[in-house]
Order: C-alpha cells, then structure tokens, then sequence
C-alpha cells in the first residue's frame, strides 16, 4: 500500500535511526519560546501530555514547564482518549486505512458527538522517530495557523500511544490526484494545478516570513500537500519540522532529512538547512506539477529517472519547454504561462542556494499564474 500523505518521510541519506535526543527536545523547547503568536497558553492541558509521554524523564518535564514558562502556545487540540479514537475507526479497522508509511498508519474516522469525518494518525509505537514526531507535530501545528496548513484537532497520548487527529481532506493529497491518479478520476487541469502550486507555496511562505524566527519545513513534497474538496492545499506532516537561523547565522546544520529526490544539494551534502532548501523542494514539486513527472522514478530510462537532472538540459532551450508539459493536458494551457512557470521552477532549483528566489517572490509569481485568462488580461490591463 502507498504511503499516506500524513506520514512522515525517511531520511534522504537512508538510516535514521541514530539521533540526539537532547538536540530534539532543546529545539523544540527553543521553538514554544522563540515563536510569538497572539494567543493565550493553555498550558495545564498540554503540560500533561508531556509528562504522559514520558512520566520517568525529568527531560521531558523541563520542556514541559519550558512551554508554560516562555510560550505563548495557544494548544486548541482536542485530548483524545485512545477509547475515542479506537471508537472513531472501528478499532482502527483495515478497510479504513488510508495510507501507511515508516512511521505509523492513517485512518478515516468519524467523531459522533461533533459528526466530524476525521484522519487519525496512529505513529509507531516501537520507534524513538515516533515520539519526536508526535512532539514535533503537536508543537508546531499549535504554534502556527494558517489557511494553508493542515489543522490538528487534537492527540492521544494514552500509555505507548501517539495519535494524531487532524481534519479530513477529502480529496487527498497531490500526490494521489496528480502521479497516482485513478482510472475513475479526471487529470487536474492547468488552473488547478496552478491553484495548487500558489497555495502550497503561500503555506511555506508563511512559515518562512511571518513565523518569527522563520520555520523550515523540511519534507515539502507532493505526498505532503493535501486537497480539500475545491482542491485548495494544506502542508501537512511537520514532524521534520525545523527552527530557521536567528541572531545573524545564515544557515542551521542539522542531520539530514527528508526524501530523496526533493533534498536541496547543499542541505544533502553538508546539512546546512536554510529557507531557500525548502524553495529548491519547492522546485522539484512544482516541476511535477507541471509534468506530470515524479521527481524518482525507476520506471523510465535510466537519463529521465531523476525529474530534475532531466529537466536541467530542456531548461536552456525554449523549443524544448513543451517537452515538459504533462501530455494529460493535451496542450490545454496557456503557452505563454507554460513558459512562466517553467522559468519560475528553474529559478527554484538553481544550484546555488543564495541565487534561488524568495518564496515570497514566487508567490507574487503564482498569484498571476494562478488567474484564468480573463482575469490575467484585466490584471495586465491595470
């Protein structure tokens, strides 16, 4: 079964077994108290899900009583019982599994007392990787609210378990619609699929420009970005969630993580995360987008298996920039725009990181590719 959209990636470089936990729990104790948002602690409530997490380690509880002391963490995420949950999935039945990964399962729920269709997130129970991507994703996705970002209902952390609840996105993710597409489904048209790109790319531009200090995300991939039923897109999964340099520093080193394929190069080679990593991820996913394409795949010849090191030659010839357009589209596309947004995902995947655009400046570059005909003559009219 194909991985789910709410599951975590593993590492780009292979085993990710080894880590520092010390290192998680201080950046996640730096991320409660360097973001500041306008809103009121809860803090008894979340308090308790770290003591519940590891009741014997007083590392645990500094980072707690860290939140309460420093954040101003407004935790609207419901606690779940397991019972709860367990009752939502039909003891967390097969036939309502929606994807499975390294880290856990996804479910369909449904939670009667609100009539709410749900997606719970069971992680594994066995693996250290869990726990930090429980904390990571409950931390975060409290901290940071946007109309681009999934939003997390709520959390069980019953004895061993970490479920996540987060809002169910009927349409699932791009992934599914745009390179794992049913036979039943329609391909998503031009508009669409720019519709897509811009809010994704508004989703990131958030947590680079007004999260202060910036958060990287980390494993921006279509897998990642789900679709509502109007297919606007929501970033989900920020268990490889990270705090971007403050005081000065132009980078964060960190251990490298992610997908292979959608690693920015100097983020693979030497673990030097900046914001523009995530704008070379965002590259990549863009370029699928208008493809077709994934960014590995195996089943093609060997020179057109990587997305992006068999775009880079078709880059520099214009003749060429139709050989890139999903043949789905059967040319239905404005050719002008093909060439626009083209040139924006080149832009994207410079080799360089200090060359890549800002999101932001991609967003502004969306906004108008995003429009349908009538709208993009008005804007250009005025």
């Amino acid at each position: 079964m194909k991985k789910s959209a709410l599951l975590s990636s593993k590492s780009c470089l292979g085993d990710t077994k080894a880590t520092n936990k010390h290192d998680d729990a201080e950046a996640l104790a730096a991320i409660v108290r360097s973001i500041s948002m306008k809103s009121v602690a809860k803090g008894s409530c979340f308090l308790s899900v770290f003591w519940v997490w590891c009741p014997g380690s007083s590392k645990q509880r500094m980072l707690a009583e860290d939140i309460l002391r420093y954040g101003n963490v407004k935790v609207a995420a419901e606690v779940f019982t397991f019972r709860d949950l367990a009752a939502a999935t039909d003891n967390f039945n097969p036939e309502l599994l929606v994807g499975e990964g390294g880290f856990g399962r996804v479910y369909r729920g449904h939670i009667g007392r609100t009539n709410k269709t749900v997606a719970v997130k069971q992680l594994d129970r066995n693996g250290a990787q869990g726990n930090r991507e429980f904390l990571a994703e409950v931390l975060t996705l409290s901290l940071v609210h946007h109309r681009n970002l999934v939003n997390l209902l709520g959390y069980c952390a019953d004895g061993r378990q970490r479920i996540l609840v987060y809002e169910y996105m009927s349409n699932g993710s791009l992934e599914d619609r745009l390179l794992d597409m049913r036979p039943d489904k329609k391909p998503l048209d031009w508009y669409t699929r720019m519709k897509i790109a811009k809010g994704a790319a508004e989703g990131l531009e958030y947590l680079h420009d007004t999260a202060q200090p910036p958060i990287i995300y980390r494993d921006f991939k279509a897998s990642n970005i789900l679709l509502d039923d109007e297919f606007n897109p929501k970033l989900s999964d920020f268990g490889l969630a990270k705090l971007g340099p403050t005081d000065g520093k132009e980078h964060v080193s960190t251990r490298v993580m992610g997908t292979y394929g959608y690693c920015a190069p100097e983020y693979a080679m030497t673990g030097q995360l900046t914001t523009r990593s995530d704008v070379y991820s965002f590259g990549v996913v863009f370029l699928e987008i208008i493809s077709g394409r994934r960014a590995i795949d195996t089943t093609r010849p060997t020179e057109e298996q990587n997305l992006v090191t068999w775009a880079q030659p078709l880059f520099k010839d214009r003749r060429k920039f139709t050989m890139m357009a999903d043949p789905l589209l059967e040319g239905k596309y404005p050719l002008k725009c093909l060439y626009q947004a083209l040139a924006v995902a080149a832009m994207c995947l410079q080799e360089e990181a200090s060359t890549r655009p800002l999101i932001s400046d991609v967003v502004t570059a969306l906004e108008y590719l995003a429009m349908e005909s009538d709208e993009r003559e008005s804007a250009t009219e005025t």
